[in-house]
């Protein structure tokens, strides 16, 4: 079970010493936004690259922009951990998955809550982790809308009917209430923004979540 803080919850002024309060996590969560694709704009390229130069554990970036054809691999090449598409934004999906890995980095997509699975079906064999939004994506604080935990169920059944081991991310509305839940319909990776950083002590709520999902 793996716990990726979302830095959209940080203070952007210091975010260097925001990244060593979460340290026990796993990973840190980038949200690169480009206010086209959602309505928000956080990071670039110089950004994430400096990220990937001071953080203390594995940068997962999810990348909510529209032309991510052409970026993604930019920032693959960047040197982070993983990379994360919009299956909604890419005209040529297969195309940008062996770019983002030729440049070094694992690949990911994602969907919207209103995105059917079957949009991505026939890129299971290709990626290593299906990102499914548990809000619309844009801004961090939302609660996480039920609908979406089917396809969460429904995700974890299709790789395992097809012999397949690819992580389930889910991002959005994730709290020490709803994680257990989470893991059991099939999540083993978590998006965990305010849960973890609007906590005076970060580093024992991470390993409480990190406990709750292994329940």
């Amino acid at each position: 079970m793996h716990i990726h803080p979302s830095i959209l919850s940080a203070d952007f002024v210091n975010l260097e010493s925001e990244l060593q309060t979460i340290s026990s996590a796993d990973a840190v969560h980038v949200d690169v936004m480009d206010n086209h694709f959602v309505p928000n704009l956080t990071f670039g390229t110089q950004m994430v690259k400096r990220l990937q130069e001071v953080s203390p554990i594995p940068l997962d970036v999810h990348l909510m922009i529209s032309n991510v054809d052409d970026f993604g691999p930019e920032y693959a090449k960047l040197g982070i951990a993983s990379t994360t598409f919009h299956i909604e934004a890419s005209k040529d999906p297969k195309s940008l998955i062996k770019a983002i890995r030729k440049a070094g980095s694992k690949v990911a997509v994602a969907i919207k809550p209103g995105t059917e699975l079957s949009q991505v079906e026939n890129l299971f064999t290709e990626i290593d982790m299906l990102l499914i939004m548990t809000v619309e994506p844009g801004f961090g604080g939302q609660p996480l809308i039920e609908a979406t935990l089917e396809k969460v169920a429904n995700a974890k059944a299709s790789f395992k009917a097809r012999n397949l081991e690819i992580s389930i991310q889910v991002d959005g509305g994730v709290t020490t209430e709803n994680i257990s839940q989470l893991s059991l319909l099939g999540a083993d990776t978590f998006v965990a923004g305010s849960s973890v950083f609007m906590s005076s002590d970060r580093a024992g709520n991470i390993a409480r979540l990190r406990d709750l999902a292994r329940l």
